[in-house]
């Protein structure tokens, strides 16, 4: 296997630049894998797909015919992230935290963003994460969003823009940890040539952003993980994060709101719960509160959690952030709250719910990526260019039947990393899912790296893992 053969076919390359020179940081690994005998990296990458059946490295793919479990596709060939790159990541995300933490405060509150005109009113109040319930809560030390995943891409001039923003109950961060503790025992070499920001220390940094939100009073503070259970596509990031974080993992089940607090059932008899962090959406977390049908929830969990006397992370309310449509604003919350312009700019986007707009879309659709405002994974989705007639049809269709649940954007050409097909390398397009911790009033911290998802199907744009996507580590270097 050499790199000669390897061709950028035009697209920005994380690896080599246009001159087909290793960009900044790359330069060790390749050395490396140059002195690699044949066929020994394909049996490294062999012996760190194995690590993963043999660690449960698993997701669950819903619907799915031949089974619910699959191990999660990993590539041993990093994708480096330079210093200078990092820097603006870095302090683009802290921005953009900032301002949707004020954003999401505001909505519940005064809404004077609205009263602004920065934002359409009908636009929030008609958003599926717009929760009534919600208004006029304010959660410890006011942050609503602890943890966040924001999707970032990378366009064809090198450009990074922001693809989206997970602020309800963000994954992925479980497989950076281990992506990171295979690799480094399929190259133990490479990383001591190259200077690579470590991210082994986020477990440490989620619990103690989550023990900061304790209510008045914890001096310490008892924290659980709340998963829907074995059959979410995610729980193997519950399991993990919970084990790595040494507190209980719990299912709805397990916990009970008694003399005003919430309490874990134990062997021992009740005991109070000072911090949840949940991984079940808003509306199946207190049946008396949100949907009734609920059985993944805890009875009169939001009572308490009005009188202060349970934090919840990340706060009721805050999908109201995820809606795509709602995504398309954050420029405007920016420059509102912080009187800043945005440092991560956001894809163009164009709203179905406003005509002129609509009518464009409907126009293009053969040119443009349409995105149901509330669906993820993949789903929902029309890619223009590499649909069929028949389903640009159904979209069209769809779209002028419910506008509202509806944006587009320009089909952006996604940078590509190298990945190993069989006897070579092959582009294939990436993202990167960076991890965002909030939780004590201070600045957020921004985990060096983040969730590298890669389009294993030759020319697909679609990273999801649910969509046959897998993923690499992330090496953030510590200088250029």
């Amino acid at each position: 296997m050499r790199w000669p053969a390897y061709d950028t076919e035009g697209f920005f390359d994380e690896m080599f630049d246009v001159e087909g020179e290793p960009r900044s940081g790359a330069a060790p690994l390749l050395e490396r894998l140059a002195e690699l005998e044949d066929g020994e990296l394909q049996s490294r990458q062999r012996a760190a797909e194995q690590s993963f059946w043999e660690l449960g490295i698993t997701f669950n793919v819903y619907g799915n015919e031949e089974g619910t479990e699959r191990i999660f596709p990993f590539d041993v060939i990093p994708r480096i992230v330079s210093a200078t790159d990092w820097a603006l990541v870095e302090a683009g995300l802290k921005q953009r935290i900032h301002a949707l933490n004020l954003f999401i405060n505001d909505v519940y509150h005064e809404q004077e963003i609205v009263k602004a005109g920065m934002i359409p009113g009908e636009l929030v109040l008609s958003a599926k994460g717009f929760l009534p319930p919600c208004i006029g809560l304010t959660p410890p030390r006011g942050i609503w969003c602890h943890i966040t995943g924001s999707d970032l891409v990378r366009d064809h001039d090198g450009r990074l823009y922001v693809l989206e923003d997970n602020l309800r109950t963000p994954s992925g961060v479980s497989y950076v940890l281990e992506n990171r503790q295979v690799l480094k025992r399929t190259f133990p070499q490479v990383f001591e040539a190259s200077k690579v920001r470590p991210v082994d220390d986020y477990p440490s940094r989620l619990l103690e952003t989550l023990q900061a939100m304790a209510p008045d009073g914890s001096r310490t503070p008892t924290v659980v993980v709340l998963t829907p259970g074995m059959y979410n596509s995610a729980y193997f990031e519950h399991t993990f994060l919970a084990q790595q974080m040494g507190v209980e993992l719990v299912e709805g089940g397990d916990l009970v709101v008694s003399d005003g607090y919430v309490k874990m059932r134990t062997t021992k008899g009740l005991q109070r719960v000072d911090v949840i962090y949940r991984r079940i959406d808003d509306a199946f977390l207190d049946p008396l509160t949100f949907r009734p049908d609920s059985l993944l929830g805890v009875p009169g969990l939001m009572d308490v959690y009005r009188a202060g006397r349970v934090a919840l992370a990340n706060a009721p309310g805050t999908g109201i952030a995820d809606d795509k449509a709602v995504y398309a604003y954050v420029p405007e919350m920016i420059r509102f709250y912080l009187g800043e312009e945005i440092l991560l700019p956001n894809v163009p986007t164009y709203q179905c719910s406003d005509v002129d707009q609509r009518q464009y879309v409907l126009a293009h659709l053969d040119d443009l990526v349409v995105k149901s405002v509330n669906e993820s994974g993949g789903y929902g989705m029309l890619v223009g260019p590499h649909a069929s007639e028949a389903q640009r049809e159904e979209f069209a269709k769809a779209i002028e039947a419910h506008p509202r649940n509806y944006i587009a954007q320009p089909m952006l050409a996604l940078s590509r990393a190298p990945v190993i097909v069989e006897e070579h390398f092959e582009g294939r397009h990436v993202d990167l899912r960076p991890y965002v911790l909030y939780g004590d009033g201070a600045k957020p911290y921004v985990m060096p790296g983040g969730l590298t998802r890669v389009a294993l199907q030759k020319g697909s744009l679609v990273v999801n893992s649910s969509q046959g996507g897998g993923s690499k580590d992330t090496w953030v270097m510590v200088e250029d």
